[in-house]
Parts: structure tokens; sequence; C-alpha cells
């Protein structure tokens, strides 16, 4: 998943989206509206995590227009963080398009566990992906090739799980950079080609995942 996180707050921030991407999550973080809707207009977002008390405006707003202005690229899913705890307030976040809602202060545990649960819940069918002897618990962030676990760092469990929800079709290096990584990731760099080869001598032989010179990886069941 590729989440947008948008929270003002300069330590707390940072601290949640390297949190996240340990779980295995491409994320990128807005402090403002303004640069919420800078990234909301050319990229889609699996989930936005969304403070409402923010410096150029409320977030609440946004949220309500994410449903409505045709310029910005509407989430699969939006979960609320804010200190704003009132039912009134929680009844007009999930009125607004909210999918949960989650008062401050949260422990990271309980953060990750609601993204754990609006993916379950939006996505049961692949809550458990399976290909050839290849098998992925998204919820539980694990893997096994043949029964066996496999070790794989997040980014390397993220382009597995890319690849295997799209099996069988071509995937270019830039559609990973755009849903594995986050704003940060530089398309002129080997980071593509680095996770793959590693991803690849983990899953061992006869190797899923075939290069399609010019276009892209495929992973298909293995012969």
């Amino acid at each position: 998943m590729r989440i947008l996180l948008v929270e003002d707050d300069r330590d707390l921030g940072p601290v949640l989206a390297m949190g996240l991407r340990g779980e295995a999550y491409a994320v990128d973080l807005a402090a403002t509206c303004a640069e919420a809707e800078a990234l909301l207009c050319c990229n889609d977002f699996d989930a936005v995590c969304l403070d409402l008390g923010l410096p150029d405006g409320d977030g609440l707003e946004l949220l309500r227009r994410l449903g409505t202005d045709p310029a910005l690229r509407r989430p699969r899913r939006v979960l609320v963080l804010t200190a704003r705890d009132a039912v009134d307030d929680r009844v007009a976040g999930l009125d607004a398009g909210a999918a949960d809602y989650l008062v401050k202060p949260f422990s990271f545990q309980e953060l990750a566990a609601r993204l754990r649960a609006l993916a379950r819940r939006t996505d049961a069918h692949d809550a458990v992906l399976a290909v050839g002897d290849l098998r992925l618990d998204t919820a539980a962030h694990r893997a096994w090739r043949g029964g066996v676990e496999l070790d794989l760092t997040p980014r390397e469990f993220s382009m597995l799980r890319y690849l295997m929800h799209y099996a069988g079709r071509t995937v270019s290096a830039e559609e990973l950079l755009e849903h594995v990584w986050d704003a940060n990731a530089d398309p002129f760099t080997a980071s593509v080609r680095v996770i793959l080869s590693r991803l690849r001598r983990k899953l061992g032989e006869p190797g899923p995942i075939s290069t399609v010179t010019g276009v892209g990886y495929v992973l298909r069941e293995a012969p």
C-alpha cells in the first residue's frame, strides 16, 4: 500500500512515517493542506492518514473535497487522525467519507492495526495471495514458498505483494516505483533492480519472476 500521511506535527509526522515504512508501506508525508493537495493531484494512494487540525486549513474540508473535486485523486480509504474526540467530531469525519477515526494520543501499534483492518475490510479477497507455490498474507506481512517462510525486508515484501497482485501481467519499473516506493524515490537509480535481485535470490529456483526486455517484469507460476 502507498499511504499519504498528512500530519503537521514536525516531530510526530516523521516518526509515524518511519514506523509505517517499517510495516512495508510506501509513505509520503505532508504537513499542510496545500502539500497534501499537491500530492493527491498527481499520485494514486491506497490510503490517507489525515490530521484535521492543519495550519493552512481544516482537514475535514479536504476530506469532503476528496469525493467531489475532480483534480484530486480519491484514495481507496481515509483514516482520520485527530485530537478532536467529541462524538459530533467523529460523526462529522465519518459522514465526510472517512473509513475510520483514531483519536490522539494513540499508540503506533493501534494505528498499524487500524490500517491492516481497513485493508482486510476493503480487500478481503486479496487478504491472502497465492500464485503457484507462493503464498502471501497481506495482513500478517508474511510470505511463504513451498511451505517455507521467506525472510523478506519491508521493501522486498511490498514488491512481491505488488507483483503477486498483478500476476501474469507485465509491470514496469516505473509502476513499481509509483506503488512500492514513495515520492522520495529517484527514478534514475537502480533501486528496482537491486530489490528485485535480492527478492529473486530469496525466492530461489525455479524463479517465478521473469524480465520482459524493455518493458518490465512479470510474476508467473514457476515451471
